[in-house]
C-alpha cells in the first residue's frame, strides 16, 4: 500500500470515510501539520472539501470532521434497455435532483437514442444551480473504451463512440458501460461495500451478469465478462437467438423468449417488462414460465457460483420477482457445491440501480487522485476507457 500524499489521494481518504479528520489523516498520510494543512487548504479552495460539525471525544478537545462536497457539483445519468430508457441529474452523492423517462427503442440506432437522452440531459440541466461534472452511460451491451462492442441486441451500435457524441454536447468526461456491470457496481458500494466478490444477473428482455471482485468491476480483457446470456443450453435445438446462434439461455430463458411464448398462447407480449406485468396480474401461464426460467438461469448460474465464489448474489431485472427467483434457488442450490453455496446471500434487485452505477463510475474517475491532482495543477486529463479503468490520469 503506498503512502497517501497528494491531495487527491487526502480527498480520497475523507470521500471514502477511511479518514475524516486532521489528525487521522495525518496519521495515514504521515505528512507533516504544515504540508497536511496546505494541501487541505487546496481541496477547500477548489470548493472539493467542507469542514464542519464534532467528532465525539473521550477527552481534550474534539475534531472537527472533514467532509467530501458532494453538492459542488453534479452528475447526469442514463440507463438505456431495449424499449425503454431513464436520465436522471444527482448530486455527487447520487441524489436525484432530477429525472426524466420513456418508451425509447434501443434498436432505432444511436443518433436517435443518444439525441433523445442528451435533450433529457439539457432540460435537467436548465433547473440546475451547479456545474456538471461528468456524464455515465448504461447500456444494453458489451462495452470496451467507451464504445459498444458487437452488440447482440443493439443494431447500429457496433463502434459508436458514445463519449464523443455526448462530449461534443456537454464538453465534460463521458463513461459509458454495460448495464449489469454498472448495476453490480451500484449494488456493491450502495448495499454491500464489504463483500469480496459480488453477482449480479440481470434478466429482462435479455440475460447478462455483473461481477464486482475485489471492489473492482470484473470486465475482461475486452469488456466481454458476464455475458452468460449466451451460454449455450443442451436440449434447445431450435431456440434462435437475436446473436445468431441456437441455444442461448438469452434465447430460451430471457424476457424476449418469455414474451414470444405468451404471445404464441394467446396472450400478445412484447418484452421483458411485458412478461413481468403480466406475472404480477397473477397470470397463470407467466408464473409457470417465470419459473421454468429461473430453473434454466439456475443451471449456468450453479457454474458461475463455484467459479466465482461470491458472497451475495443479486438478481434483477424486470424478471426480477419471487417465481422466477424461486426457480433459480431450487437449481442453483441443488447443483452448485455445498461449499460455494454455504454463505451465499441470493437476494431480489430493482430495476434501476443501473443509475446509481453509472453515477457512482463517473464520480469515481473523476475525483480518482490522479484525476484531482491534474485539476489542482491545472492539467487536462483524458477519459480512460471504462472498458481499461474507471479512473483518469
Amino acid at each position: 500500500m503506498t503512502t497517501p500524499t497528494s491531495a487527491g489521494e487526502l480527498l480520497r481518504l475523507v470521500r471514502t470515510g477511511e479518514a475524516t479528520t486532521r489528525k487521522a489523516l495525518q496519521t495515514r498520510s504521515g505528512l507533516s501539520r504544515s504540508t497536511l494543512t496546505a494541501r487541505l487548504e487546496q481541496l477547500q479552495s477548489a470548493g472539493l472539501l467542507a469542514e464542519g460539525g464534532q467528532e465525539d471525544s473521550t477527552g481534550g478537545r474534539p475534531a472537527r470532521q472533514l467532509r467530501f462536497d458532494d453538492r459542488h457539483a453534479v452528475v447526469l445519468a442514463a440507463s438505456i434497455d431495449t424499449t425503454h430508457a431513464e436520465a436522471a441529474l444527482t448530486d455527487l452523492a447520487g441524489r436525484r435532483l432530477a429525472h426524466r423517462a420513456g418508451a425509447l427503442r434501443v434498436a432505432d440506432g444511436p443518433e436517435p437514442v443518444l439525441g433523445r437522452i442528451a435533450e433529457w440531459f439539457a432540460a435537467m440541466l436548465a433547473e440546475a444551480d451547479r456545474p456538471v461534472c461528468g456524464v455515465g452511460v448504461s447500456v444494453p451491451g458489451p462495452v470496451e473504451g467507451n464504445r459498444v462492442k458487437q452488440p447482440p441486441i443493439m443494431p447500429g451500435w457496433d463502434g459508436y463512440a458514445i463519449d464523443a457524441h455526448l462530449g461534443a454536447r456537454f464538453g465534460v468526461p463521458v463513461l459509458a458501460d454495460n448495464d449489469a456491470n454498472l448495476m453490480a457496481l451500484g449494488e456493491h458500494r450502495a448495499r454491500y461495500p464489504d463483500t469480496a466478490a459480488l453477482v449480479v444477473v440481470k434478466v429482462s428482455t435479455g440475460i447478462g451478469a455483473g461481477l464486482v471482485l475485489g471492489g473492482e468491476v470484473y470486465r475482461g480483457v475486452d469488456g466481454g465478462a458476464g455475458d452468460i446470456g449466451h451460454i449455450r443450453l443442451p436440449g434447445y435445438p431450435e431456440a434462435r437467438c437475436a446473436c445468431g446462434s441456437l441455444g442461448c439461455l438469452a434465447a430460451v430463458a430471457g424476457g424476449g423468449a418469455l414474451a414470444a411464448r405468451l404471445t404464441e398462447l394467446g396472450l400478445p407480449t412484447t418484452s421483458g417488462s411485458g412478461v413481468r406485468d403480466r406475472i404480477v396480474a397473477g397470470e397463470p401461464a407467466a408464473v409457470r414460465l417465470a419459473e421454468f426460467a429461473g430453473r434454466e438461469v439456475g443451471e449456468v448460474l450453479a457454474t458461475l457460483v463455484c467459479v466465482v465464489n461470491p458472497g451475495v448474489l443479486v438478481i434483477a431485472g424486470d424478471l426480477a420477482e419471487p417465481h422466477f427467483v424461486a426457480g433459480v434457488r431450487e437449481v442453483l442450490y441443488r447443483r452448485a457445491l455445498p461449499r460455494a453455496t454455504q454463505s451465499l446471500r441470493v437476494e431480489i434487485g430493482g430495476r434501476g440501480e443501473a443509475i446509481g452505477g453509472a453515477v457512482t463510475m463517473v464520480v469515481e474517475a473523476v475525483f480518482a487522485p490522479a484525476a484531482v491532482d491534474s485539476r489542482l495543477a491545472g492539467v487536462t486529463v483524458p477519459t480512460v476507457p471504462s472498458g481499461r479503468s474507471d479512473r483518469l490520469s
